[in-house]
């Protein structure tokens, strides 16, 4: 066995002889295994076609830079990309991009990445993993208002993830997995260039929506100008107009000061926060290193609206995935393998699983993420809970588990989560997750075989239902989100209805058909039919359901309750309990989202999870109304 306390995989382990008719194994890397380079724009536009082409998922497809960035103005924008970047499938979607705006001018790329490094910058986004992009005023300057052109240039070809030239089937744009991002993109603008950010992207919500933090150092912000759009803001210097209107936007109600630097937020969401700091001679990169660890790396944006909503009306709107504002959530950031907080992601690529097989492919990667006290043994045995967290489809299992809101919850709440790539094996997921679930209780002592877990969203909804089916008694609770519908065998229903298992469905008003029934606006057939499927299971009465008298879900609840998701979206669960008055099947619904991601729902799972346990000698389910 192979494991290391780091993202990187341990790739080109052999098969073991012990199984010959096994031919081969999936090899997932989600990484692109560049060398760190540093290019001006130009140069980047035309290495990307060519880098991103040999990525898992995009072989055999054509590749162009965006379009947007034609006539962008030449020898004004460099970029740096650190090793060993994050790509193929979703992946991308896990690179930090820092977009740093400066009246400047730079005799060569030397020159430029000289003042990044002095900067801190190629130290941080070594450790972040991503991308630094440093513009300059295109007429050589200063900015103006012709450089918002090149802004919303930057943007969309930077945040284009997986679009395509015509849609799908088009030449795929390169730029977003070649340098660009997406949640996790941060703004600095020192002096002009922070008077360009407040002047010509704050003011648009198209722009600053889409932004997870900014660090604004000095500049100016005009009597006309305003802030569209909430965004976590760093402000060294700053004008007191520019002052008032970040805190306006951020609806800012509390202050905590220390050291003569004042953070202003909102107590319901603090991540709405404006930070203000005075200095005379501001040293610039301790500025850079405070903004980005204190609160760039605890924020960032997921796209949970519908496409093309605000979004700015040209020719290149409309892509998947084109949409303001993005919801601004709480990230807990991976840094050199762990976060702040002590969560360790160790990173597995090995042939234990090789006897569960299909077509000689198995189960061969996965994620681990496990509080260091797991790690160190200093945890009590058995008393840390798991959660097997089953990403979607062409998504990477770290992006999921990031992206799903589980990771700053893994911090707060001190639980395990083992997070598998099974992109390609879903027809031996009822045996090889429940195998590796074993696995982990084995290997880590710490962790609580009563309180395991497991959920999943969309295709990893579905493997959560063959999880379970495969070996209900080995889960306390589970969560199938926006769960493509799966019907065990005959020996796998009789398990279940032997274990019993709580069990709590979501989807959303966009969902996929399967869950939601978009026409109607209620649960769609398929989910229908798994909710009676496990109200039979629980030894429940089945649901005759009637959606003109109960509106969604179509059928009397025992216990409903209905809140607002990060403040912007609502969101109702409905329970139904067995005999003995423990919810033992319930749905989810939150209104407006469609088909994608959400930190929200981490939440929503966790909350469900923690109120139940098992008995690991008599498999009995324990409900504890009071767990928090």
């Amino acid at each position: 066995m192979f494991k290391q306390s780091s993202m990187a995989l341990v790739l080109g382990i052999a098969a073991s002889a012990a199984f010959p008719t096994v031919s081969s194994a999936l090899n997932y890397s989600g990484r692109q295994n560049n060398p760190a380079t540093f290019e001006t724009l130009e140069e980047a536009r035309i290495s990307g076609p060519k880098a991103v082409v040999t990525l898992e998922g995009n072989n055999g497809r054509t590749f162009k830079s965006h379009p947007v960035l034609d006539g962008y103005p030449a020898g004004t924008t460099y970029v740096y990309r650190s090793p060993n970047l994050y790509g193929g499938r979703a992946a991308a979607r896990l690179n930090t991009d820092i977009l740093v705006f400066v009246e400047k001018t730079f005799s060569d790329k030397e020159a430029a990445k000289a003042y990044l490094t002095e900067l801190g910058l190629i130290d941080i986004v070594d450790e972040a993993i991503g991308s630094v992009i440093l513009v300059t005023p295109g007429n050589g300057r200063s900015f103006d208002a012709a450089d918002q052109k090149n802004y919303y240039a930057l943007q969309t070809a930077m945040l284009a993830q997986k679009a395509s030239e015509g849609g799908r089937g088009g030449a795929g744009y390169c730029d977003a997995e070649y340098f660009g991002g997406f949640g996790y993109t941060y703004v600095i603008g020192i002096d002009g260039g922070a008077t360009f950010l407040n002047n010509y992207v704050a003011g648009t919500l198209d722009y600053v929506s889409r932004i997870a933090g900014m660090l604004l150092i000095g500049g100016d912000m005009g009597s006309e100008r305003g802030v569209a759009g909430l965004v976590p803001v760093y402000l060294v210097n700053a004008s007191e107009r520019a002052i008032q209107n970040y805190k306006a936007a951020n609806d800012v109600d509390a202050l905590e000061s220390s050291n003569g630097v004042d953070a202003f937020f909102d107590q319901s969401l603090p991540l709405k926060r404006v930070v203000v700091a005075e200095a005379k001679n501001p040293n610039i990169a301790a500025c850079i290193h405070d903004a980005y660890y204190n609160l760039f790396t605890k924020a960032m944006r997921v796209p949970v609206g519908r496409g093309g909503l605000h979004s700015a009306g040209t020719p290149y709107q409309g892509y998947s995935m084109d949409q303001a504002p993005l919801s601004l959530c709480e990230r807990n950031a991976v840094l050199n393998g762990k976060t702040r907080d002590g969560i360790h992601v160790i990173a597995h690529q090995e042939d234990r699983f090789k006897a569960i097989n299909s077509n000689g492919n198995y189960l061969d990667t996965w994620f681990e993420y496990l509080p260091e006290e797991v790690l160190n043994n200093t945890a009590p045995k058995g008393t840390v809970p798991l959660i097997l967290a089953n990403h979607g489809g062409g998504d990477d299992p770290r992006q999921f588990v990031e992206e799903i809101g589980l990771l700053p919850l893994a911090g707060k709440e001190r639980f395990a989560m083992v997070a598998p790539e099974h992109q390609s094996v879903s027809g031996i997921l009822s045996d090889a997750l429940p195998a590796l679930v074993k696995y982990m209780l084995e290997t880590y002592p710490s962790l609580d075989p009563s309180r395991v877990y497991v959920t999943g969203y969309s295709m990893g909804g579905a493997a959560t239902l063959r999880a379970i089916n495969g070996e209900p008694s080995l889960f306390a609770a589970a969560v199938p989100m926006a769960a493509a519908g799966y019907t065990g065998t005959e020996e796998q229903k009789a398990k279940l209805r032997k274990a019993t298992l709580p069990v709590m469905f979501t989807t959303s008003s966009f969902d996929l058909g399967g869950a939601f029934d978009q026409v109607n606006e209620t649960i769609a057939r398929g989910y229908q039919s798994q909710l009676n499927m496990f109200l039979e299971y629980n030894g429940m009465d089945t649901v005759t359901f009637d959606f003109e008298k109960y509106r969604v879900v179509g059928f009397d609840a025992d216990r409903m309750v209905r809140v607002k998701a990060n403040g912007e979206y609502d969101n109702s669960s409905w329970y139904l309990n067995n005999d003995a008055g423990i919810p033992m099947v319930a749905v989810n619904y939150t209104m407006n989202l469609m088909h994608a991601l959400y930190p929200e729902y981490g939440k929503i799972a966790w909350d469900f999870f923690k109120h139940y346990s098992r008995d690991p000698q008599s498999g009995k389910i324990s409900y504890n109304p009071y767990a928090d």
